[in-house]
């Protein structure tokens, strides 16, 4: 593949609801351009984009491919997305590589959920994007009724470049002195038009609309026509993590990993986008985020996953670079001597919580080092412990995403995991008062064990509150710090169920000791006797974590969401209109209750709804629910 500088290279995403024909258009477009000799197909498992073996089987995509395309001196870097809602992150890394995106609309589909997701990444990023209605070949396809369909949802900078009048307007609202000028009646000169529609794009305030059958060819090469004419150029600047920017061009090296690719048999595979100056194999980079010196290997090119030879890579341009040691995605690659950080990707929250454990005993380490391959390749999930329930939560976007993973993780690395029931993490707390003894005596022949306390307990607004007022020596000052020692590990494990204690205070107020068999280990045995005999005493009972959710639903799906928001014992607490339409519903409900809201809401809302999700605090759980709490912890330790 040959060299370009950055005014002959553009990068396009492609985004879109799954199934509108992105990859069969990268398909069409190589075979239109040479590179190929024959369209693969989705459904055969021959496409150039889709490579991955599970791809392959599940006929999607899921994760981010390459696809350049060479046309009249120009190369179009193609990145091409997954349409499953599942892989968003992947959406995000190709967008922060990309001047431009192209949302697929299947003409016989109209507009679907993804395609209103695309659009809303374009504007979060402010990315400049086209339409591209593909698919024009089916039976009963309205053509202009679907044009009419995107104008009406997304505004007046939807237009198709065969619509004079409708451009000129557009033009128009770009500049304030276009504008006045249309409004006088006056033509535009050609420069005038030309660079009102070349700024207009760029900015975002236009969105031409073109056609095309992918799988029939036709308009593919109009299509990539428009992409050298009207789409940016690769160019501008880029904002570093200071505030200050970076020209492309020429100039120290500077570049961004924007993708990780970990392949089971090359290794390691960072894309990478150069800002400023160029890249050749085996130069020296540094990563500002690392603070460690990268020596460059093997440069190439990637077509899918064929690899092309890259003996420079110029600003502008994407490229592979294989086996870096300590570079991970979102990373800055940079000449030492002039150091620069680009702000690292921006990933959705996980939203679904899956519980796992390996399903063969000793796998942990094979699973551990499986996990952090995929984390390379894919940071918008988490894997995490939580200690409190003992159980390993694996968070992704939805069931597919958890899925996918969890069969990469076998197929590669030899690792099987399986889903198990989720734990809530409760606590326990007391809600009365109580005063106790706890006494530890044994005598085992020579020195034996002696410790004696009197505790009262009670509810306090602090975790743990602990208070010594002994008089008088009745429990030697060099013992107290072992009370308040035995007490705190008590706390870990509550009497109830198991789980952790909160809110408690105790004070210690009297005791007694022996001369010669009182020691450290015998208060702190007395302390734990008191513990579990004083927490009974004192009205104990099961608290349960609530969530704080921040919702955002279009208006058609407010009743059905609040609605069913009391049916997991929540509760709508307010509601804020967001600008160009929906709400921002603001919830609270027990974390119990939202193990599969993602895929509930996602159900409700036909994938149209999101959500975040925070701890807020702790409330008592009803008593029929702890009772059910509290007995299925009872049969786990008769067993």
């Amino acid at each position: 593949m040959k060299n370009y500088s950055s005014e002959n290279i553009r990068n396009i995403a492609l985004l879109g609801h799954g199934g509108c024909g992105k990859t069969t258009f990268l398909e069409a477009a190589l075979v239109a351009t040479g590179a190929i000799s024959r369209m693969g197909k989705v459904e055969d498992g021959n496409t150039v984009s889709d490579f991955d073996k599970i791809e392959i089987e599940k006929g999607y995509s899921i994760s981010m491919s390459i696809v350049p395309v060479e046309y009249n001196k120009v190369k179009i870097n193609f990145l091409d997305t997954p349409g499953v809602f599942d892989f968003v992150g992947e959406v995000n890394s190709a967008v922060r590589a990309a001047e431009a995106a192209a949302i697929f609309v299947d003409a016989s589909s109209g507009i679907q959920v993804g395609t209103e997701k695309a659009w809303s990444v374009c504007q979060k990023f402010g990315v400049p994007r086209f339409f591209v209605i593909n698919k024009t070949d089916k039976d009963n396809v309205d053509l202009d009724s679907v044009i009419e369909a995107l104008k009406e949802k997304f505004g007046t900078s939807v237009v198709t470049l065969d619509d004079e009048d409708a451009l000129m307007e557009a033009i128009a609202e770009t500049d304030e002195e276009l504008m006045e000028k249309y409004f006088e009646g006056e033509a535009f000169t050609d420069e005038e038009f030309n660079s009102g529609l070349m700024n207009g794009i760029a900015s975002g305030d236009i969105c031409p609309v073109m056609t095309c059958s992918a799988i029939k060819g036709d308009g593919v090469k109009e299509v990539l026509d428009n992409c050298l004419k009207y789409v940016p150029k690769a160019g501008g600047e880029v904002q570093t993590e200071d505030g200050e920017t970076v020209a492309y061009g020429d100039g120290p090296m500077a570049a961004f990993v924007f993708k990780t690719i970990a392949d089971p048999f090359l290794g390691k595979i960072s894309l990478v986008k150069v800002i400023r100056g160029k890249i050749t194999p085996a130069m020296a980079a540094y990563n500002t985020n690392a603070n460690k010196e990268e020596k460059l290997g093997s440069v190439f090119f990637l077509r899918g996953k064929t690899q092309g030879e890259a003996p420079e890579v110029k600003s502008g341009d994407i490229v592979a670079l294989a086996k870096l040691q300590f570079t991970q995605t979102g990373d800055t690659l940079c000449e030492k001597a002039a150091q620069v950080k680009f702000p690292k990707i921006e990933f959705p929250q996980a939203t679904l919580f899956t519980a796992v454990e390996p399903k063969a005993k000793g796998d942990d380490a094979k699973v551990a080092a499986g996990i952090a391959k995929l984390k390379e390749e894919d940071p918008s999930f988490t894997y995490e412990r939580n200690v409190e329930t003992k159980q390993t939560l694996l968070g992704t976007q939805g069931d597919l995403q958890a899925g996918v993973l969890l069969a990469k993780l076998k197929d590669r690395y030899g690792a099987d995991i399986e889903t198990v029931p989720q734990k809530v993490a409760y606590r326990e707390t007391i809600k009365g008062t109580s005063d106790v003894q706890g006494k530890h005596k044994k005598q085992t022949g020579g020195s034996g064990q002696y410790g004696d306390v009197y505790i009262k307990f009670s509810p306090s607004q602090e975790e743990f509150e602990f208070a010594d007022e002994t008089v008088g020596g009745c429990v030697p000052k060099q013992f107290i710090p072992a009370v308040e020692k035995g007490l705190r590990e008590c706390m870990e494990k509550g009497p109830l169920a198991g789980c952790k204690c909160q809110n408690i205070k105790a004070v210690l107020y009297y005791g007694s000791f022996h001369a010669v068999d009182s020691d450290e280990m015998s208060f702190k045995i007395a302390a734990s006797l008191a513990f579990k005999k004083g927490i009974v005493a004192a009205k104990p009972c099961l608290l349960e974590p609530i969530m704080h959710l921040e919702i955002t639903v279009p208006d058609d799906y407010v009743g059905s969401v609040m609605g069913e928001m009391s049916t997991r014992r929540g509760r709508i607490l307010g509601m804020d209109p967001l600008p160009g339409g929906g709400q921002k519903l603001i919830a609270e409900a027990p974390q119990a209750e939202l193990f599969d809201y993602a895929l509930g809401l996602r159900s409700m809302t036909q994938g149209r709804g999101s959500f975040v999700m925070n701890f807020d605090r702790y409330e008592e759980l009803p008593k029929m629910l702890a009772d059910k709490v509290i007995a299925e912890h009872q049969a786990e330790e008769d067993k």
